[in-house]
């Protein structure tokens, strides 16, 4: 994920999902807060932060959910 499709995340304020794996259950669902070469800190419903690797697929919560394994 390029840093102008997250900065325009963070300033329209769009929800988004981090899908780590083939499970559902186990993606972060948040705001973009920051970010850098490597990570991106999310902000959940419940306020809480959390800094997760830019590797993971990002994309806008309110689309469908795509897992694309890397195998």
């Amino acid at each position: 994920m390029d840093d102008q499709t997250l900065d325009r995340f963070r300033v329209e304020g769009t929800k988004v999902r981090i899908i780590r794996d083939a499970l559902e259950q186990n993606d972060v669902i948040g705001y973009v807060v920051a970010w850098d070469h490597e990570k991106v800190l999310i902000r959940k419903p419940n306020r809480r932060v959390v800094l997760l690797s830019r590797r993971y697929r990002i994309q806008p919560a309110d689309e469908p959910r795509v897992w694309e394994s890397g195998d």
